[in-house]
């Protein structure tokens, strides 16, 4: 019986597996079947923008070197002195001697040509300008054409098996040209190099507007039919892009146009050498992984749906049972058998902790209520007492000072009088001073809000300014509740004065519909604020946690808000109740 109910319908392990592990299972073979495909797509695309962008970045590269080397037979033309005379052979040797270090760039040597294309001096191998020499002024007329007096370059031109091109620049002035002659296939070659390289099997080949192979790389066959080669007449038209060529073996055409020379840049490779065996198997990789997939799914929903989820939700009721709220803990959070024991725990103990310091808030409010009678006693005492005989003193000090005067003229006298006088009208202030402290009298006659509002001009000083702010419509309270709110003003006002180095602040009360707020504000040092009130007096927040114990006597919730730097912010919460004022 116990393995027909283990593996029943019903049973919480196959309806995991019936309506979480299979559906996620199909759900990832249709993932991964797809996932083949568009690889495959993304793949293409991305390996055809790939050879685009380096056919593109020789193209440039080639240009460049062109006109490098464009650049280079200029300057040498402007070493010429402008003059209507033709220089001498010897002047023109020297000139072309300064310029040894473009050797590197003009294998064929660098000379001086009229205009009808004789050679006056010359550099590197003789017998190339010799043999060039026939051709030149046919190759200046068409590197010269449409150019006015700027550099230019040739087309390829064969002597032997051994292609070259002709850079040329003329003198205004003189009429004579420097040029040098270089190997394409050379400069080609160094420049694919260092631009591009195509992956084993591919190759690359420059066709110019003529349909002439200008070069191939070492890796292609024949350069039968290149010229009507994919991508070739798109380059020659100022194309740039790339292809995908069907075949036994699909190959990826990428072709750029080089426009200073009009040749048309054509790399191609074959697609299997870029779809290695190694990518084909990582196309089909999560299949074998799928098994884990799943298993590691099923731990992580269990982990979060039973573990982390109830550990964050009872972190959550123990930050809000450390800040008073005991109701918090009771309400469950699920999750394992440990999590819900460990809940029950907390609860127990919370109740326990919540008779506790029910116990501690009634002798705290009899203490409390105690010392405000001693107070309220000891404020009548020296009102009644000790600040009337002052006063009297005070009175018979003045007629002292009247008598004094009529009768006698000593200086002295009448100055230590007046120092009495003074000194009795201080101790006065004094003691209005100490005995409003100890029992506010305004409260008791006026209203809370009255007191609030004399309390801060009371203990406004020039150092500290501090507003007051009413809002909503007033009512009265209970003597008890209008006097722990007036306490908690008084010493959060008091913490300012003491500790927070503050500028202003602000004391307001606000009367809404179903609470009464009130709140202190200042603009002072501020402060790191511990996570629960059971820290503020090992923090030495005294001043704190009695805000927190007043507020709690009357039902009330109090928010400290504080940030070193930023100010602090004290906020009493009050929901309104049907209060009988003379209680």
């Amino acid at each position: 019986m116990s393995g027909e109910s283990r593996f029943s319908p019903r049973g919480l392990t196959p309806q995991l597996f019936l309506f979480f592990v299979l559906p996620l299972s199909i759900l990832l073979l249709i993932v991964t079947v797809g996932g083949v495909a568009l690889h495959q797509r993304e793949m293409r695309t991305m390996v055809g923008e790939r050879d685009q962008r380096a056919v593109q970045a020789a193209a440039k590269a080639l240009s460049n070197e062109l006109y490098h080397r464009m650049s280079a037979v200029q300057g040498i033309v402007q070493g010429i002195v402008s003059n209507a005379d033709e220089p001498s052979k010897k002047k023109l040797d020297e000139i072309l001697a300064g310029y040894q270090f473009l050797q590197a760039d003009f294998e064929g040597g660098l000379a001086f040509l009229n205009s009808d294309g004789e050679v006056l001096a010359a550099t590197g191998d003789p017998n190339l300008w010799a043999e060039l020499q026939p051709q030149n002024e046919a190759q200046l007329q068409g590197i010269f054409k449409g150019s006015g007096e700027k550099a230019g370059i040739s087309q390829v031109h064969f002597i032997g098996q051994t292609a070259f091109m002709i850079s040329a620049a003329r003198n205004p002035v003189s009429g004579v040209i420097a040029a040098g002659a270089f190997s394409p296939e050379t400069l080609i070659h160094h420049t694919l190099m260092d631009s591009m390289s195509a992956s084993h099997g591919g190759r690359a080949f420059i066709v110019d507007s003529q349909g002439q192979v200008v070069y191939q790389s070492e890796e292609g066959p024949g350069t039968d039919g290149l010229s009507e080669h994919p991508g070739v007449r798109e380059a020659l038209a100022g194309g740039s892009g790339s292809l995908f060529i069907p075949s036994q073996k699909e190959h990826v055409t990428a072709y750029s146009k080089v426009p200073l020379v009009d040749w048309a840049l054509v790399l191609e490779e074959p697609w299997e050498s870029i779809s290695s065996p190694t990518l084909r198997f990582s196309e089909y990789a999560p299949l074998l992984l799928l098994p884990l997939v799943v298993a590691t799914l099923m731990a992580l929903w269990f982990g979060t749906n039973r573990i982390v989820e109830p550990l964050q939700a009872l972190q959550s009721r123990a930050a809000q049972l450390g800040w008073g709220d005991y109701a918090a803990i009771e309400e469950p959070v699920g999750g394992i058998r440990e999590i819900r024991r460990l809940q029950e725990e907390l609860a127990h103990l919370a109740r326990k902790v919540q008779a506790a310091q029910q116990g501690l808030r009634d002798y705290i409010g009899v203490m409390t209520a105690g010392q405000e009678d001693e107070r309220r006693r000891l404020a009548r005492e020296l009102h009644d007492d000790t600040l009337q005989s002052l006063i009297g003193l005070n009175q018979r000090l003045q007629l002292l000072r009247i008598k004094s005067a009529g009768i006698s003229s000593d200086v002295e006298v009448g100055e230590e009088i007046n120092g009495l006088q003074a000194l009795a009208e201080e101790t006065i202030q004094n003691l209005r001073r100490l005995t409003r402290a100890l029992r506010p009298i305004y409260l008791e006659d006026l209203g809370l809000v009255t007191a609030l509002e004399m309390l801060a001009g009371e203990m406004s000083s020039p150092e500290l300014t501090i507003n007051f702010l009413c809002n909503g419509d007033v009512i009265r309270l209970s003597n008890q509740v209008e006097l722990a709110l007036y306490r908690i003003a008084q010493e959060a006002l008091n913490n300012i004065t003491r500790h927070a180095e503050a500028a202003q602040a602000k004391l307001s009360i606000v009367f809404e519909k179903d609470t009464i707020k009130l709140s202190v504000v200042d603009n002072g040092l501020g402060f790191n604020l511990p996570d629960s009130p059971a820290a503020f007096a090992p923090c030495g927040h005294f001043g704190l946690l009695g805000l927190h114990e007043r507020a709690e006597m009357i039902g009330a919730k109090l928010l400290i808000q504080s940030e070193p730097g930023a100010g602090t912010q004290v906020t009493i919460r009050l929901p309104v109740r049907q209060e009988n004022p003379n209680s």
